[in-house]
Parts: C-alpha cells; structure tokens; sequence
C-alpha cells in the first residue's frame, strides 16, 4: 500500500494517521491482530497488557560540559510519571528537585541544560528524603500490592547509572523496585523495526508524527513525552515488557522468553554495610 492508501485506511477505521510510512503500516496491521484477538475471547476480559500501570522516570542529573571520567553525577530532579495501561492516559505525576551534597554548586551548563537553578537545589532536601517521599507516592497508588507496574525510562543510564551513583553517595542500597525496567529505546527500536541510532527522544517521537512538548531536558517534560511515546506504542499493538535489569552491581539484558513479572512493592532500601 501507498501512504495515501494507508491514511486513507486509518482514517476509515478512526485510527491515527501521524507518523511515516513504516509506523502506520505497523498500526494498521496491530488494529487487525487486536481485532481477531477480540473475537476470540470472551466480552471483559482484561487487555492484554503485562502491567497495570508503567512508571516512566527520567532523571536529571548534575552535569559538566566536559566531564571527568570519574565525575559523580548526582540526582537533581526526581520526577514520575504514571500510565494506566487499561485507559491508556497519562494517570499521576510526581515531581521534587534534589539538593546535590557532593558537587553542590550546579556548573553554568548544567543550569543551562536543565533550566534547573541553584535556588532550587540549595532550597531542596537530599536524595534520601525525595527518595523516601517517591516510595510513599507510590504505596498510596497501590502500585506492587494490588496492581502490577514497570518502571520505564530512555535509555539505560538512568537505573543502571544515575540510580547506582546517587544510592552508593548515600551508602543505601539500591531500591529493588527498580532492579528491573523497561528501557523504551529498545522496545521501539525492536517493536518499529528501526536501527538504535533513530531511537533518540526526539527522533521517536518525530517518527510517530508527535512534537515535544515543554522544555527539552526539564525532567516532568521529558517524562511526559517519553510517556506519550509509550501510550502510542501501546496502541499500535506493542506489549511493553521489562527488558534490563541490574545484577550484582552490572547493567543486564532481560531475554524475551523470561517470564513476566511486576516490580515488587516500593520500600525504602536498606544502609550499605
């Protein structure tokens, strides 16, 4: 099919039309696979997501322009943003800045970057505090109790890298709740059948016919984006799963054949010996 021909399909059957040729091929053919999905099951019964609700969490993080091999990124905004998988719409939003206790005066490109200013650290609390107010956030929405979820972020360096750094500065160990997540980049790349370097933040969200909304680089906005790219992949048909995890310290690959399972219930970590 054409890309007119395509369009015009979509908008016969009131789907989305954004998005280059490739993405609406891939939507219109999930549209086809839920439908014959829904005629072979009974009425009520539940999506065919893995999770409830995913949590998407991007980080900011203290910043040189060039940074020392050994640098300590330290946590400077901690935010959340909650899909519901089921009404596939952006549920909940968390968000608080971090004050830095080891590089604790932000550098002139990091304010730049982030828009994120020293007033805000110096009037922030440490990680542990924001940290402990996040894993209350997300008891009081039952996440890991009565519903499962996922965390979910761009890329590997937010739990693998930001996470690791800021828990062992603080000598707490790092939360098992987010041991496992979804890294989008994969995800899409794998799901929209295109190579890593077109699964940048802005690259993903063009292909999808999406504009970025806010500030590029403000934590909220940037998880708020990243979420709408989840939300349409999960209408287009993909079944978003945790694909890395971190083991004894390392940055792991999670196998497509191994079971699915949810995060476990938030607590707070306990102290490094």
């Amino acid at each position: 099919m054409t890309r007119d021909e395509l369009r015009s399909k979509l908008v016969e059957l009131k789907l989305d039309t954004r998005g280059v040729k490739d993405v609406m091929k891939k939507r219109l053919k999930s549209y086809y696979k839920q439908q014959k999905l829904k005629q072979s099951v009974a009425v009520g019964e539940p999506t065919n997501a893995y999770y409830d609700f995913i949590c998407v969490v991007d980080f900011e993080a203290t910043c040189e322009e060039d940074n020392p091999i050994d640098f300590k990124h330290e946590i400077i905004e901690f935010p959340v943003v909650i899909i519901n998988t089921h009404t596939l719409e952006i549920e909940d939003s968390f968000q608080e800045y971090v004050k830095p206790e080891v590089n604790t005066q932000l550098s002139d490109f990091c304010v730049k970057l982030t828009g994120i200013t020293q007033k805000m650290v110096d009037e922030a609390d440490p990680f542990p505090a924001v940290l402990r107010r996040v894993v209350l956030w997300l008891q009081e929405r039952e996440l890991g109790t009565k519903y499962k979820y996922a965390i979910l972020t761009d890329g590997s360096w937010d739990m693998s890298k930001f996470l690791d750094i800021q828990c062992r500065l603080n000598r707490i160990r790092h939360p098992q709740f987010a041991k496992k997540w979804i890294n989008i980049r994969k995800s899409y790349g794998n799901f929209y059948k295109v190579p890593r370097s077109q699964t940048k933040l802005s690259s993903m969200l063009d292909k999808l016919g999406l504009k970025y909304e806010g500030r590029p680089h403000s934590g909220l906005d940037d998880s708020r984006n990243i979420a709408r790219i989840a939300l349409r992949m999960l209408q287009d048909g993909c079944q978003l799963r945790v694909n890395e995890r971190m083991h004894t310290g390392k940055l792991v690959t999670v196998p497509g054949t191994a079971s699915v399972e949810g995060a476990p219930p938030p607590r707070m970590p306990n102290k490094r010996d």
